[in-house]
């Protein structure tokens, strides 16, 4: 898989081709894809942007032989409709060979090997989390198949990058991720993309429990939610998009996304872009180890299996974990000082929020759009100038008013949709999300309070699930950083 000459021509037609019959020309230069990336705040798939990437080639069947007898750890989960996500703390976890998972997913069937004790019928199998620097350490040529600087981010390829390989079924639960936004390239196979907004977050029911740093689950099976136990979903606007081979999707900062194999073999490629505000970031998720780790391990310092994520293998002491907050503060200041973009006092609460009597949760919920990419500016340029097209595909909602069934979904299959329309209906719901999400913790409160208090028990998780919410910690770490600056 080393990197040979780039094509510059192709025999598939496609949309967006320019010049001589046959011949592919990128829809976007570089310096265009980024500044798309770095502005839109609508998930969207790039089309006819990898047609020349020697990682096109990367199905399952080519990189078994390229690693082959390399042993890898695949995720197994069940195949069922619970209405509880399986968490990677609830799956079982095999070492095989991708020739074995290969003849595993051919002959399904339990077969033999290390996959003897799952049928194939009821079990999914999942390589995620991959990257590439310990995947192909012995075969760093193959770095130069993935060409992300094709979208303005000069020198990052495979060595930025992970590689996920599943089987029909596999998934990861509903998330978010805390650090940067995502750029997604799809080589084989189809997967099913369930996205909702930053604005939503109230109605996913955030969770830090499994704890995995940047990672934020959310409580409900999104594909087969229990509504009495989380009746504020009804309100989320769930955006779905199925994305096929040779397509790229963008997913913007903080966006929830659950993702799933819906053919018999996937296999995908992303990069992490890191972002302005990661720095900020890093001492809210920094805070949120300290409490996690803090309150779990005095609940029961001997299970950590039970709360913490399989892929998160860092060590839980509080000396460790009170380094580790240090040091985000410190690299914050030392960016911010060195870089001079920001004033540093303008990473505490603004003006009329700087009071602390009287601290007002609802207020601080609006603290993070200063420092977060302006969604407002970002839809008055899509109305100017729209960048979408045949080659730039919006990942739309269901509708312009929230869903109160789950039958209502979107699902966008990579056909062009109408710019300028996208751009005035997302201003609109732009600002109706905004009023929800304002009043969603009242309205949450509210429906969760039918039992009465004798009844009632607080646990470990419940107490984690308010002090670490998203909302919280970031109040929190912007307060932590004013106090230093003042």
């Amino acid at each position: 898989m080393a990197a040979g000459p780039r094509a510059t021509t192709d025999t598939t037609p496609a949309a967006g081709a320019a010049g001589e019959e046959g011949e592919h020309v990128k829809p976007f230069t570089p310096e265009k894809a980024k500044e798309i990336i770095m502005s839109l705040q609508q998930p969207a798939i790039f089309c006819n942007m990898v047609f020349d990437w020697p990682a096109r080639h990367w199905n399952a069947k080519h990189l078994s032989e390229v690693l082959h007898g390399k042993q890898i750890r695949f995720r197994m989960g069940m195949k069922n409709t619970n209405t509880v996500p399986q968490f990677e703390t609830t799956c079982s976890y095999v070492e095989a060979t991708l020739e074995e998972f290969l003849n595993w997913n051919c002959d399904q069937s339990r077969g033999s090997g290390p996959f003897r004790n799952y049928d194939h019928s009821q079990f999914w199998a999942y390589a995620d989390y991959k990257y590439f620097v310990s995947l192909f350490e012995n075969k760093t040529d193959v770095f130069r198949d993935v060409i992300w600087s094709d979208f303005g981010f000069p020198g990052r390829n495979g060595r930025e990058s992970t590689l996920w390989i599943g089987s029909l079924g596999a998934h990861t639960p509903c998330h978010l991720d805390s650090y940067g936004c995502n750029l997604v390239f799809q080589v084989q196979g189809r997967k099913r993309w369930h996205l909702f907004p930053p604005e939503d977050t109230p109605f996913l029911y955030p969770t830090r429990i499994p704890y995995e740093e940047s990672s934020v689950f959310s409580k409900i099976s999104v594909v087969n939610p229990d509504l009495k136990c989380f009746p504020q979903f009804r309100k989320a606007q769930r955006h779905t998009v199925t994305l096929n081979p040779g397509q790229v999707l963008f997913v913007p900062r903080h966006w929830w996304h659950y993702v799933e194999s819906i053919d018999p073999i996937t296999v995908s490629i992303n990069s992490w872009i890191e972002l302005e505000e990661d720095h900020q970031a890093r001492v809210e998720e920094a805070i949120t180890r300290m409490l996690v780790c803090a309150l779990k391990t005095a609940e029961d310092p001997d299970n950590t299996k039970a709360w913490l994520n399989p892929t998160e293998i860092e060590e839980t002491s509080h000396e460790i974990n009170c380094r580790y907050l240090n040091e985000a503060v410190s690299a914050l200041f030392d960016h911010y000082r060195t870089s001079k973009k920001v004033d540093i006092e303008a990473l505490g609460t603004n003006g009329e929020h700087t009071k602390t009597e009287g601290l007002n949760v609802h207020n601080h919920m609006e603290v993070e759009q200063p420092h977060s990419q302006n969604l407002t500016t970002g839809t008055v340029k899509q109305e100017a100038a729209s960048p979408f097209g045949p080659d730039l595909v919006p990942v739309m909602p269901s509708s312009e008013e929230p869903s109160t069934e789950r039958g209502r979904i979107f699902e966008s299959d990579g056909n062009s949709l109408d710019g300028e329309h996208f751009g005035k209906s997302h201003c609109t719901k732009r600002q109706r999300m905004m009023y929800k999400s304002k009043n969603a913790i009242v309205e949450q409160i509210a429906s969760n309070s039918t039992v009465a208090p004798s009844q009632t028990f607080i646990s470990t998780d419940d107490l984690l699930d308010c002090l670490v919410n998203p909302q919280v910690t970031r109040i929190v770490a912007q307060l932590l950083i004013q106090g230093r600056t003042l």
